[in-house]
């Protein structure tokens, strides 16, 4: 694998994580040792990036032109920032709600996916987009998530979610993924099966056509 510099940087510093040699298109095809050198570049790039005075590297993946992505080989992109992004302060504001989100979902059970070596995949129950998921530790973790053992893990259950995800829907799906490096650090991953109209854009009220009860029931039996 290989990071190199963005070409077309939008911010300061840009760098995309080439996540293979062999032409695959999607994290979904990547084996389990593919992907835990992905999270071992994460990592490295992670402290780089602290040591250059960046506190915060927002790590993304676009599949599909459809998402933003502008090359067909499987990569992700990492964006250096000065300080912590809002929706990432955001999550900081008071007690953890992730924890309190992971408690109710496994204790229900409706919408989960797959636990995994203390990683959960669950369906958004209050997903902006069909099929929204969310992949995070089931205790509250210590430290980032570029310095925790859970995120081969992580990565591992998120291409099995996305395996599921394609075989539901008959084909690769175009589609984005962040990691929130937070108190509480997670990947969620948001499909672009609908289009963001003016609602959506303008009032942040997203219309979810697909009932996440009914998503999880067909991510599951989808199999991976």
């Amino acid at each position: 694998m290989r990071v190199v510099p963005n070409l077309y940087p939008a911010l300061e510093r840009q760098e995309v994580v080439v996540h293979t040699p062999r032409h695959v298109r999607s994290v979904a095809e990547l084996a389990d040792g593919e992907l835990a050198l992905v999270a071992e570049a994460w990592s490295l790039r992670a402290t780089a990036a602290r040591d250059e005075g960046f506190r915060y590297v927002h790590v993304l993946v676009n599949e599909g032109r459809d998402a933003g992505a502008s090359r067909g080989h499987s990569h992700s992109q990492l964006v250096w920032l000065r300080e912590r992004p809002p929706e990432v302060v955001g999550e900081a504001d008071g007690e953890c709600r992730a924890c309190a989100h992971l408690a109710d979902e496994l204790r229900d059970g409706t919408r989960v996916l797959e636990e995994r070596g203390g990683v959960a995949a669950i369906v958004r129950w209050a997903g902006r987009l069909p099929y929204e998921l969310w992949l995070a530790p089931v205790e509250h973790p210590e430290g980032s998530a570029f310095e925790s053992p859970l995120l081969p893990t992580a990565l591992e259950l998120l291409a099995k979610s996305l395996r599921r995800l394609h075989a539901a829907e008959g084909g690769p799906v175009p589609l984005n993924v962040w990691v929130h490096d937070g108190p509480h650090w997670h990947v969620e991953v948001v499909p672009r099966l609908s289009i963001l109209a003016g609602l959506e854009l303008g009032a942040g009220i997203y219309v979810n056509t697909l009932d996440p009860d009914e998503a999880a029931d067909r991510l599951r039996a989808a199999g991976a």
